[in-house]
C-alpha cells in the first residue's frame, strides 16, 4: 500500500517536484512523529510503544539513523527510498513525508474519485447493524460506543495494558487476528499496522462483504490503494500548522494536545 501511494504521489506531482522537495523539520515525539517539508506541508506517523526506549523518549538519531545523517535536510526522495530497509525512524519519517505529501496533492487538485470531509468521524460514516460483529485492530476511542452498544465486538491489540477492568472481556491478542477478523461484517483498523507492516495480512483476512475503515493521524494520505484493498473510508487527521503542530510534539504533546490546535479531522471517502 505504501509503495503504490509513493507511486500515486510521484504521477501527480512529477520526480521534479519530488526531488526538489526534502525535509525542513522532523521532530521525534513520546506518540507521534512528524516532518514538515520545504513546501511548508506536514505529515504524521504514530510512534509505536515498542519502538520507545526504556527512558521513555525515542532514540537518538545516532542510535536509530547509521550512517548519522540528521533528517533535517534530508531529500524527500531519499526517505522514501530508504523507509523499507527495517529502520524504525526511517520508515516512520518515510510514512509522515507520505502525508505531508499527500497534504501537497490536496491542496492542487480535488479527486474525481472520492472526497476529503472535515470535522467528521469514520464510525459516521460507515454503517454498523445491530446484527454486526464489529472488530477493531488496535486499542481504537471506539471501545466505549461500541461497549454502550451492547453488542458483542473485540479488540485485537498487542498490549493489554492499555484497557480498563471493564474493557478486558473485549480483548483479544494480536495473534488471534486469523480467528477475530474473517468474522468481522465491520472491522476498523488503526492506521499504525502501516508501521509495523501487518495491514495488507489483516485486509486479506476480511471477508468480502465486510465494510472496512481505517482510522488514525498515520493513514493520512492518498486513500487509492486502500479502496483498491477493500477499505471503505479512512478516518485521519491532517496537518494544518507544521510549525505549531512539530513545536507541540518536542515539548511531549500527544493527541490531545494536537487535535483541533493544529491538525484537522479528516473522513476520505469514495464518491
Amino acid at each position: 500500500i505504501l509503495k503504490e501511494t509513493i507511486g500515486n504521489i510521484r504521477r501527480i506531482l512529477g520526480d521534479r517536484t519530488i526531488n526538489e522537495l526534502c525535509i525542513e523539520r522532523a521532530v521525534c515525539g513520546f506518540r507521534f512523529n512528524g516532518v514538515k517539508l520545504n513546501n511548508g506541508f506536514g505529515g504524521i506517523c504514530y510512534v509505536l510503544k515498542n519502538s520507545i526506549t526504556k527512558s521513555g523518549s525515542c532514540p537518538d538519531d545516532a542510535e536509530i539513523i547509521p550512517d548519522s545523517r540528521k533528517p533535517k535536510g534530508m531529500p524527500v526522495s531519499i526517505i522514501l527510498g530508504e523507509m523499507f530497509n527495517g529502520n524504525f525512524l526511517k520508515r516512520t519519517l518515510g510514512i509522515a513525508a507520505i502525508n505531508a505529501l499527500s497534504n501537497t496533492v490536496w491542496s492542487l487538485e480535488s479527486s474525481q474519485e472520492y472526497e476529503i470531509v472535515k470535522n467528521a468521524d469514520a464510525l459516521d460514516n460507515i454503517e454498523i447493524k445491530d446484527s454486526d460483529y464489529v472488530v477493531l485492530v488496535g486499542a481504537l476511542p471506539y471501545r466505549t460506543l461500541l461497549k454502550d452498544r451492547g453488542k458483542p465486538f473485540c479488540v485485537l491489540e498487542l498490549d493489554p495494558s492499555t484497557f480498563e477492568a471493564d474493557e478486558l472481556p473485549f480483548y483479544a491478542p494480536a495473534e488471534k487476528a486469523p480467528e477475530k477478523v474473517p468474522l468481522a461484517d465491520v472491522l476498523i483498523i488503526t492506521g499504525s499496522t502501516l508501521v509495523n507492516d501487518t495491514l495488507e495480512g489483516l485486509l486479506e483476512l476480511a471477508k468480502p462483504t465486510a465494510r472496512i475503515a481505517m482510522y488514525g493521524p498515520t493513514a493520512s494520505m492518498l486513500p487509492e490503494a486502500f479502496f483498491r484493498r477493500g477499505v471503505r473510508v479512512i478516518g485521519g487527521f491532517v496537518v494544518t500548522k507544521p510549525d505549531k503542530f512539530l513545536d507541540t510534539l518536542g515539548k511531549g504533546g500527544s493527541g490531545r494536545h494536537l487535535f483541533g490546535e493544529s491538525h484537522q479531522k479528516v473522513v476520505i471517502k469514495p464518491k
